[in-house]
């Protein structure tokens, strides 16, 4: 059975895709080495577009019309330009409706592109670019440790590692937030005090990492200047001790926090990426797993905090639950030492 899994990795190679909405140009180069937040790509999206009647305006055929067209295509107009027009005693004229650009001519008619503003895609993650796609992307090839989340708000930036826990089930109190750590990257708990958002935009900082957050916070957390990432979910929950173990290890370095909103359909989630150095580039991470003994493994209830355990061994048939359903089931020793048996539907592999 495949398993869900997230990626919390010491030293591992990534490579990672970066897209524009639609068409665009691209500004990286092929072996260009980027910073996160180097623009590697930008194009104009919001565009709308406004079919103008030549023919009808000027009472000619479409035919006709051609002759009558004083501009060309990929032309910048403003709005109440001539666009066309006829000559003698009755003379008629068709105006551009808008400032923009015309994309399309034929038929008697054309086409004005007005509006949008300009989106720039930034890299990241810092590596090197390895592939060119088109007009739409680039591929970006990176090595480091990586921590995936569950959450993020959008955002990205770099900066230096402080933490403001003292252990993984640590509440993260908006005193903790000081002069000290102004312009950093913060390693937090469970917050559930809108002060820490409030003080973290505030003095500013760059970054939140948090643990867990209340979902009363998350519309506030959504608005935040800076990115936000949640690693183990919403109420209180600890940090699950395999990401806590490698953020807390690497406090002081430099890190990028790409706060992407989780999509499982494109791949797309929030992680913490930290550039680290190498004699020999390590493997990429496998993109999909099956379950398999040995494996460190989340332990995911609704009701109650994730806990970290291995998978022992898996059952060869369903195991009747005592919540009467049928299941295929793993035996998972957690790190209390207890061993239970799980749903395959409730683990999630970590590595």
């Amino acid at each position: 059975m495949l398993a869900s899994f997230t990626h919390i990795l010491p030293l591992t190679t990534i490579v990672r895709k970066r897209m524009l909405p639609i068409d665009g140009r691209i500004i990286a180069k092929l072996g260009q080495k980027v910073n996160p937040t180097d623009v590697v790509a930008e194009a104009i999206v919001g565009r709308q577009h406004i079919i103008v009647d030549v023919a009808q305006l000027l009472g000619v055929s479409p035919q006709n019309a051609a002759a009558l067209v004083k501009i060309k295509k990929n032309q910048k107009i403003s709005k109440g330009e001539v666009i066309a027009e006829t000559t003698g005693l009755f003379a008629r004229e068709a105006k551009s409706p808008a400032d923009g650009r015309i994309v399309a001519i034929g038929g008697g008619k054309l086409i004005v592109e007005t509006g949008g503003s300009s989106f720039e895609l930034a890299a990241g993650i810092p590596g090197v670019i390895t592939e060119v796609i088109g007009e739409r992307g680039v591929v970006i090839r990176s090595t480091g440790a990586v921590v995936q989340g569950l959450w993020g708000n959008g955002r990205l930036e770099t900066g230096v590692m402080v933490s403001a826990m003292d252990g993984p089930d640590e509440v993260f109190d908006a005193n903790r937030l000081d002069v000290s750590v102004r312009g950093s990257i913060i390693l937090g708990g469970y917050t559930d005090s809108p002060a820490v958002i409030k003080n973290a935009s505030e003095l500013p900082v760059r970054g939140l990492i948090l643990a867990s957050i209340s979902p009363a916070l998350l519309p506030l957390a959504a608005q935040a200047n800076f990115p936000i990432i949640i690693l183990d979910g919403f109420g209180r929950r600890p940090m699950n001790s395999t990401a806590y173990k490698l953020l807390s290890t690497n406090i002081k370095r430099d890190v990028t926090l790409n706060a992407e909103v989780y999509n499982r359909q494109n791949g797309s989630r929030p992680e913490v990426f930290i550039p680290l150095p190498f004699t020999q580039e390590p493997p990429e991470p496998r993109e999909v797993e099956t379950f398999a003994p040995g494996q460190t493994v989340r332990v995911i209830h609704l009701a109650s905090p994730a806990q970290i355990g291995t998978l022992m061994q898996l059952r060869a048939s369903p195991v009747h639950l005592p919540n009467g359903l049928q299941a295929r089931v793993a035996e998972v020793r957690l790190e209390s030492g207890d061993q239970i048996l799980v749903p395959l539907t409730n683990l999630e592999v970590l590595g």
